[in-house]
């Protein structure tokens, strides 16, 4: 039972930093772009959130909690939106392959992201020194009516504010996007953008908002990795990449619906783990336990190729650039 409940609860810090990353991806291709970048946005919000506080916290002598929460999320998200509008511009603006920039942001921002980390802890006095104590504490603190409720409580309730969030705008994005007027027009957007400019829509700035407002909310992800898993300090691991490519995967597992990407980022973050419960493992077998989310993402889309139903495909116009003159 005890190595259930470490499973489980694995699975929901692991799971929720998917979910962000999955939920801001779908935002974007919902507009029809593709962002690859994914990860490289998670490393921009993780080292920029980190880099906030940090300075906070050693010039205030009794740092706000809530403005070190404010300060974290709000440098998190402004320079995860920075990432996104470099993408932007770039396959918008000036319509380079989607594929490739994506990629090229990914290796672009991991390598900005360790290089400021480093900085950072050469700043704070070597390796395992950065001290966000009040930040990292306010992202891990859990209710304190929780206690006492045992296994529900070790299970459900033993996680801190950006887990529930998390699935609060999991559930929001889905509304936006299928219940609103705007979110109408982002799908018809992502759907046909010639058609979307004839009857009036700026396909450009719905490229643009869903594009930067996706990048900062995958940008949490990175945040919550930075300040929850790893308390407060830079781990130049690579963790982040690994669990952005989960996000590109999960969009994918999920078929465009962020809904879904909460049960699903919970598998991904079960399945990323499993290998560490089983015991008597080889290194080569833990290493085909790590490809079972990627394997379940092909067996989804399979299933899906043989339905062939048009509400679990992507986006038609999906990766492909918009030249306005060819309408």
């Amino acid at each position: 039972m005890t190595e259930f409940i470490a499973l489980f609860q694995a699975a929901i810090v692991f799971g929720t930093i998917i979910i962000y990353g999955a939920v801001g991806e779908i935002l974007a291709e919902k507009s029809g772009n593709l962002n690859l970048g994914v990860p490289g946005v998670m490393y921009l919000g993780g080292i920029a959130g980190l880099t906030g506080v940090f300075f906070y916290e050693n010039a205030v002598a009794e740092p706000s909690v809530f403005l070190c929460i404010l300060i974290a999320v709000a440098c998190a998200f402004l320079a995860a939106m920075i990432g996104g509008l470099i993408f932007s511009f770039l396959t918008i603006t000036l319509r380079t392959n989607q594929n490739v920039t994506g990629l090229t942001l990914t290796i672009f921002s991991g390598g900005v992201a360790n290089f400021f980390g480093g900085s950072l802890m050469k700043l704070a006095g070597g390796v395992g020194q950065i001290s966000v104590a009040t930040t990292s504490g306010a992202f891990r603190a859990t209710q304190s009516w929780t206690d006492g409720w045992g296994i529900i409580d070790k299970l459900f309730l033993s996680y801190g504010f950006m887990v529930y969030l998390a699935i609060v705008l999991a559930i929001f994005v889905g509304w936006f996007i299928n219940k609103t007027s705007i979110g109408l027009n982002l799908r018809a957007v992502g759907e046909n953008p010639a058609t979307a400019d004839a009857a009036g829509i700026n396909v450009a700035k719905y490229k643009y908002l869903a594009t930067c407002i996706g990048a900062g909310i995958s940008g949490l992800g990175g945040l919550y990795y930075v300040m929850d898993y790893t308390k407060g300090t830079w781990a130049n691991d690579g963790a982040i990449e690994a669990l952005g490519w989960l996000a590109v995967a999960l969009v994918i597992f999920a078929t465009w619906k962020p809904k879904r990407t909460i049960w699903g980022a919970y598998l991904f973050g079960a399945l990323f783990w499993l290998y560490f419960y089983i015991p008597g493992l080889t290194r080569s077998s833990q290493e085909i336990f790590k490809m079972l989310p990627y394997l379940f993402t092909l067996f989804v889309l399979i299933m899906v190729a043989l339905r062939k139903k048009r509400e679990d495909q992507p986006p038609r116009s999906l990766g492909v650039a918009y030249f306005r003159e060819e309408r």
